[in-house]
């Protein structure tokens, strides 16, 4: 693996999702630049240690009504926060566009995760740039 199919990761990436973040929720899930066509929504988790809420940014693609995201974290050696934010407090806040939702996540099951996969055209390069396997969650509407 060389160091071009790595993805290109702002050296801030705190201030980085901060300026998505307002962008996204200031013009209800429209984004700008590079990012202007991706499938992407505002996941807000209750922190598995602080129990504060922490919003980060996710591709996403549907199954029906669910959301199928991935705790790639740019194929980092180990899942991103929020991943562990959703083990220890599976009730989480989705923002698609202008809607707003609680959900429920759950890590994909085994037998499901071929057919999801196939949903997820990026996850096959992320997963070539980590020896651990990439958790695929399904987020459904709570209630």
């Amino acid at each position: 693996m060389t160091d071009q199919s790595k993805p290109q990761i702002p050296a801030d990436m705190k201030a980085f999702n901060a300026k998505l973040i307002a962008e996204f929720r200031a013009n209800k899930g429209q984004l700008s630049g590079q990012l202007a066509k991706s499938k992407l929504l505002l996941l807000t988790t209750t922190g598995a240690r602080s129990k504060q809420p922490r919003t980060t940014v996710v591709g996403y693609r549907r199954r029906g009504d669910q959301y199928i995201v991935i705790a790639s974290n740019n194929g980092a050696p180990g899942s991103p926060g929020w991943f562990f934010n959703l083990l220890a407090h599976p009730v989480a806040t989705v923002e698609v566009g202008a809607e707003r939702f609680d959900v429920r996540a759950a890590v994909a099951a085994p037998e499901d995760r071929p057919e999801l996969t196939k949903l997820i055209e990026y996850l096959e390069r992320q997963q070539e740039l980590t020896g651990r396997e990439i958790p695929i969650v399904v987020l459904e509407r709570a209630g």
